[in-house]
């Protein structure tokens, strides 16, 4: 992967403020697969103490357009157009994580897969899964 295209989703992840809020950070970035890490915090939790399904969403849908994005042609940016998730078990652990990578690019449309883990220690569960279409758009 040309350091340019890793520096470009490094930056852009930089700019995004709800990423931010969650605490994220982006853990690794290789052609068609990066991984976002973040910390258990109350305040991302619902009623039963798990961490609420619209973070590990977020984090997941995240992961996915980084990945799209670390093999989108220079000059392009992404976005979102659908995703489904599946919550396999309670969000509970001391961090999480979300692994996606690129399962097809196309030049108008990236298909995504991508995995959310609770983290004890050295355990990892998986906990969510997602199956994601990104567009490729011009800046």
């Amino acid at each position: 992967m040309p350091e340019d295209a890793r520096e470009r989703v490094r930056a852009n992840f930089a700019r995004q403020q709800f990423m931010k809020t969650l605490g994220a950070e982006l853990v690794s970035v290789t052609p068609g697969s990066v991984e976002i890490g973040f910390p258990f915090r109350s305040e991302l939790t619902q009623q039963h103490g798990f961490i609420h399904a619209g973070g590990i969403t977020s984090v997941l849908d995240s992961a996915s357009g980084y990945a799209a994005l670390s093999v989108a042609p220079e000059g392009t940016d992404v976005l979102t157009i659908e995703f489904k998730v599946n919550l396999l078990a309670p969000a509970v652990g001391d961090r999480f994580l979300a692994r996606a990578h690129v399962k097809r690019a196309g030049r108008n449309i990236t298909v995504c897969a991508a995995d959310a883990f609770a983290v004890r220690g050295v355990e990892e569960k998986l906990i969510a899964t997602m199956l994601a279409t990104i567009m490729t758009v011009n800046r």
